[in-house]
């Protein structure tokens, strides 16, 4: 057996490893207690609503899949039939994740929820780590041995020229679910908050997930489809994007693939991913309850595994490229690693201090609420863009250095450098997304207790996770989108690389660079600029008509059922009626911004390359700065809330309160549909680019 060989063996080991421990916490969490039979009802009916909605979309998205499916076979000699092949497994990859994700999640809440009843956070807290776990490995193992096996099966045992193409097929069908999944379960998840919150909160004047709510079950049910099956399938296709980018950049420009210093720079991405893998397993057995507080308990398992894989691949770089002819130092592979671990964490860092209501821009949002909604969303916007500015920064600086450290390792490999500190980012992935999709969880318990009419102290226990949860998901959204940021990038110049392979086997001339002064190129960059602000809009109006249906739904059932506002136990909402509100809504809304992110680089780039390198440009640039505002100003607003709910202010019921609720409604489609969706755009344009590079060569107008 070859060395390469034995690198690829060890990446595929490591993912059926992450599989095995998601389908352990699996058991752990189905083995607890669901609690009372009201509970089991209410879990039953969260997890039938969930499920029936995503069944509902995959079956939509499948049509989508299918359509490009064809447009490859057409267009692309190398997609004939083995690309497209790849491309449909990439999808199924992702939805497999989303759906395993979903069925825990819904099966660890009432877990959750009687566990904060029987020992409080003691035994909550694990039951709903675990659960948010089992879907972290599941998408981690499935993208790292999923793309292992394309590598497997295309480049050794099928020996296709094309395979590097191919296997980035794999990541394009994962972008194609993460879109879509990213943008109908935003949909569904905002419009039934909205609703629930808008006439249950301010209207009605009845607390949060109150049964009387005819939206709560829409609301639960949206928090799964949102944060658990959409988070998970956005990085999911982050992490093979993140494969894809340096593999391809080192095939295209470092020479033959079978030389030794090709085949290193080839398999040191997977082996990365396989020390993060493992790393992150080992960190999420560190995840317990102690003395420390929630936050500090989560933390150990990231920063464990952060620890360790610096170790990991510290060893793993001379091991690899010790003697390897081309290689100046081999120390600045290993930097370029390091810089995109700490870009990050640091991103994680800013996104905590500017969305924690235990630090002062959360609680001077809150203080803000005292004298109206206006104050609020003033607050909450200008945080949010000035949280935009400390990020650029990070990502500016990590990707500088990274291209430093790549250029440091050997000639031409700055761009290199920058692909693999998109792995440093994502090398954690499987405790990155098992600390993220515990809040959704955590959020569901709560909404059980307040429906079960469990004791207040069960409901104080909840909301400690919820808002710890809040905390999580933001960190995970900017650790989402600054990943895309340096991914993004990576592929980008691969794909100039690309199409100059392309242009060169045609006889025309290359582009060595973008001319910024070339008309094609401005206007690309505006094309590209202008695109995100059209794609938040059009999410954001979606979540606005169908939180408009939402509303008129809860209102009516308030009017028309006799003693359901006043707790009558005769009066029963009709909580499948909004559920389907919400299903129907996102379905419709999300075809059209979903296409357009994939439609917009397929027509400019059979007008002009030029125009297309602009439009991509334009995009991420624009597109990155749109998704930290949106995501960080609607976890503020969020989290200012929780803080006026937790009694700062006048508590619940004041006009603190009804003030943080507008704002926290504003920031509802902010944080979970339009900012978290930008960051799979600017991926997905760039990969869509990537892989019709020989077509727009060969039919393109310019």
């Amino acid at each position: 057996m070859s060395q390469p060989e034995l690198w690829l063996y060890a990446a595929a080991i490591m993912g059926v490893a992450a599989l095995v421990l998601a389908f352990f916490y699996a058991r752990e969490v189905t083995s607890a207690d669901p609690g009372s039979e009201v509970m089991v009802d209410l879990m039953g009916a969260i997890r039938k609503g969930s499920m029936a909605f995503l069944r509902r979309e995959y079956r939509a998205i499948a049509i989508f899949v299918a359509l490009l499916a064809v447009l490859i076979l057409i267009f692309l000699p190398w997609g004939r039939p083995w690309g497209a092949i790849a491309y449909v497994f990439g999808a199924l990859l992702s939805a497999t994740a989303g759906f395993v994700g979903m069925r825990i999640a819904t099966a660890a809440n009432a877990r959750t929820a009687e566990g904060a009843r029987r020992g409080g956070i003691e035994v909550a807290l694990p039951i709903a780590f675990r659960g948010g776990a089992v879907m972290g490995f599941t998408v981690a193992g499935l993208g790292l041995l999923g793309f292992s096996i394309g590598v497997w099966l295309f480049k050794e045992v099928l020996e296709v020229d094309d395979w590097v193409a191919i296997v980035t097929a794999i990541a394009l069908g994962g972008s194609s679910i993460a879109l879509f999944s990213r943008v109908g379960g935003g949909i569904y998840t905002k419009a039934a908050d909205v609703g629930a919150d808008l006439v249950g909160k301010v209207e009605a004047g009845i607390p949060e997930d109150d049964p009387r709510n005819p939206a709560t079950i829409a609301d639960n049910v949206g928090d799964n489809v949102g944060d658990v099956a959409g988070m998970g399938a956005d990085l999911f296709e982050s992490y093979v994007g993140s494969l894809v980018a340096p593999i391809s950049f080192a095939v295209l420009v470092f020479g033959v693939a079978d030389e030794a210093f090709t085949m290193q720079t080839v398999f040191y991405p997977l082996m990365i991913a396989a020390i993060g893998m493992l790393a992150s397993i080992i960190g999420s057995f560190l995840v317990r309850p102690g003395k420390a507080s929630l936050a500090a308990t989560l933390e150990r398992g990231t920063w464990a595994a952060a620890g360790l894989t610096v170790v990991g691949v510290g060893a793993l770089t001379p091991l690899m490229f010790s003697g390897v002819e081309g290689v100046k130092n081999l120390w600045g592979f290993f930097f370029a690693v390091l810089v995109g671990l700490a870009v990050g964490i640091i991103i994680g860092r800013i996104s905590m201090w500017f969305t924690s209501d235990e630090h002062k821009v959360v609680k001077e949002i809150a203080r803000q609420a005292q004298t109206g909604p206006a104050t609020v969303v003033l607050a909450g916007i200008s945080e949010g863009m000035k949280s935009s500015a400390y990020s650029v920064i990070v990502v500016a600086l990590g990707m500088g250095a990274a291209f430093w450290a790549g250029d440091w390792a050997v000639d031409g490999g700055g761009i290199y450098g920058v692909a693999i500190a998109a792995i440093g980012v994502l090398a954690t992935l499987g405790i990155t997304v098992s600390v993220d999709a515990y809040g959704p969880i955590a959020d569901n318990a709560g909404g059980i207790a307040e429906m079960a009419h469990l004791p207040p102290e069960v409901r104080e226990t909840t909301d400690a996770l919820d808002a710890l949860g809040n905390t999580t998901a933001a960190i995970a959204k900017g650790f989402a989108i600054g990943s895309a940021a340096v991914t993004a990038l990576a592929l980008f110049f691969t794909f100039i690389q690309s199409v100059n392979v392309e242009l060169a086997d045609a006889g025309k001339d290359t582009i060595e660079a973008l001319d910024i002064l070339s008309i094609w190129v401005i206007a690309g960059l505006f094309i590209g600029g202008m695109f995100p602000y059209i794609f938040a809009a059009q999410t954001i109006q979606a979540v606005g008509r169908a939180a408009n249906e939402m509303i008129e739904e809860v209102r009516r059932q308030f009017r028309e059922i006799p003693g359901l506002r006043e707790g009558d136990p005769d009066a029963k909402p009709e909580y499948e009626k909004c559920v389907d509100i919400s299903t129907r809504a996102s379905l419709r809304e999300m075809i059209l911004p979903g296409s357009l992110a994939v439609a917009l680089p397929l027509i400019v780039g059979f007008i002009s390359l030029e125009m297309l390198g602009g439009l991509l440009a334009g995009a991420l640039l624009s597109g990155f700065l749109l998704a930290i505002y949106m995501a960080n100003a609607g976890g503020a607003w969020d989290n200012a809330k929780k803080f006026i709910e937790a009694g700062a202010f006048g508590g619940k019921g004041s006009d603190a309160h009804k003030a943080a609720v507008v704002g926290d409604t504003i920031g509802d489609p902010f944080k979970d549909t339009s900012g978290p969706s930008m960051n799979i755009v600017i991926k997905v344009m760039t990969i869509v680019s990537l892989i019709f590079a020989s077509a727009f060569v060969s039919y393109g107008l310019f």
